[in-house]
């Protein structure tokens, strides 16, 4: 993984592509509160905000 965010973070460099980096950022974010929030009570509540 970490092999992956170097490699990641020299293509960003390189290319002078960091506006890639938030877009990364909310989707690493919100793809883990849907893989944490999926078993609980908190669940419903989360959906109704998408």
């Amino acid at each position: 993984m970490g092999d992956f965010l170097m490699e990641l973070w020299a293509f960003m460099k390189e290319r002078k592509k960091f506006w890639l980096l938030p877009i990364i950022i909310v989707l690493v974010l919100l793809g883990s509160l849907i893989v944490l929030t999926q078993g609980s009570a908190v669940a419903p509540f989360i959906y109704t905000l998408f």
